[in-house]
């Protein structure tokens, strides 16, 4: 039997955000550009390599050496394994990339905020981002993180928004709203991963609720943006529609087919590796949502999770943003560098509050899609719902009224 009583309690931590960073050694906040700059540079050498790498493989597999070596099936076989290698690591260097753009517009990559605005707007426009633009927003998902009325993303529907009853458990037909197979749901996750990240900076796709029909990020009179950064909004939009210009010219260069192979589909994987990062920080059945007095920055910035990201390729290539990312909410000024060493301060001072996972981060990912359903609509501290409308984790002192069969 399933009862709401009988689940963990939780109770929101208590300190404050300064009390948080004086746990932490001051050198940790220190921004080192020379260094910022190392791993970008590493990162674009990188990228060259396996571009020269990569513009071998066609020749290499359709030679007839290779074919009488492999059959002509086995080396077209073969080629395709060459560009999916090619696609998976250049894909990995190109987010890698646009974390340190995400990093410039924290200023955490440099000191300077002109460095740091001029090599994200370079890196961000390269990787077909509105730099300034959703620099705004983002800074606004960080100062308001978990908070129901204020978050700018990923935030939960709750049972109205769904139109699920207000009824006990096992009185709901919980198929009529949750009765997707397998693989429609496995479609509409890959459609979350692919297409999540332009339909946000689009159509405000997962954003607030309480925005405008037609916000996005590019009209400079958006309700996400300040008439003060109207020019802002217009640079950011130069930024792509010089990327179009530059995409264009290559693919009468170069051809279409070549552009998309060496480019769009590891930009393409750019998106799916950001929205899945991203999505797993803040979505996970043990992770509380907030509404009205119970919600504070550094509460919010608790609310996410630190996850073994693909193990040493997450590392080395995503800048650890995966690995360290709590830190990174209470701090976002911090620079990635500093997260490891950081986090384990931070992780002796807050205790349990500090939320990690090293579940593979596939069947993570596939199983916060299906048991984050929603959330209540009355309550202050809130937590996930699965498609039978259960939790695995209550607020402190909360008394359940509903018990329903398991």
């Amino acid at each position: 039997m399933y009862r709401e009583d009988d689940l963990p309690e939780f109770t929101p931590m208590p300190w404050t955000l300064q009390e948080i960073r004086n746990a932490i050694p001051a050198h940790l906040f220190v921004r080192d550009t020379k260094r910022g700059l190392k791993f970008l540079i590493r990162d674009i050498l990188l990228a060259f390599l396996v571009g020269i790498l990569g513009s071998y493989i066609d020749k290499t597999f359709g030679s007839p050496a290779a074919q009488a070596m492999l059959t002509p099936l086995g080396a077209e076989c073969a080629r395709w394994a060459a560009w999916a290698l090619y696609w998976w690591f250049q894909g990995l260097i190109f987010t890698g990339i646009w974390v340190i753009g995400h990093e410039c517009g924290h200023g955490a990559f440099s000191s300077s905020r002109l460095v740091c605005d001029t090599v994200g707007f370079v890196i961000h426009s390269f990787l077909w981002t509105p730099y300034f633009s959703w620099k705004i927003s983002h800074h606004r998902h960080h100062s308001n993180h978990a908070s129901m009325e204020r978050d700018e993303v990923y935030v939960p529907k709750t049972r109205s928004d769904l139109g699920i009853p207000l009824q006990k458990n096992e009185d709901i037909d919980w198929d009529e709203y949750f009765g997707d197979t397998p693989v429609y749901t496995l479609f509409m996750l890959l459609r979350q991963q692919f297409l999540a990240f332009p339909a946000y900076l689009l159509f405000n796709v997962s954003g607030q609720k309480k925005y405008p029909k037609w916000t996005n990020h590019f009209d400079p009179n958006s309700i996400l943006f300040r008439k003060d950064q109207r020019n802002q909004v217009i640079m950011s939009n130069l930024g792509l529609l010089a990327m179009t210009l530059a995409v264009k010219y290559a693919c009468a260069q170069f051809t279409a087919a070549n552009v998309i192979k060496f480019y769009g589909i590891p930009w393409l994987l750019v998106t799916h590796w950001f929205i899945m990062i991203t999505y797993l920080h803040h979505t996970d059945v043990l992770l509380p949502h907030y509404r009205g007095k119970e919600w504070n920055f550094q509460r919010g910035a608790a609310a996410t999770v630190d996850r073994n990201f693909l193990g040493w390729q997450g590392r080395f290539f995503l800048h650890d943003v995966a690995h360290y990312h709590v830190i990174h909410h209470f701090f976002p000024k911090m620079p990635f560098y500093h997260g490891p060493e950081a986090t384990q301060y931070l992780k002796r001072f807050i205790g349990d509050h500090y939320a990690y996972s090293d579940k593979p981060v596939f069947k993570a990912l596939w199983e916060s899609y299906n048991n984050c359903q929603f959330v209540e609509d009355e309550g202050e501290i809130l937590f996930y719902r699965d498609k039978r409308g259960r939790a695995v984790r209550r607020p402190a002192q909360a008394k359940a009224d509903i018990l329903v069969a398991s």
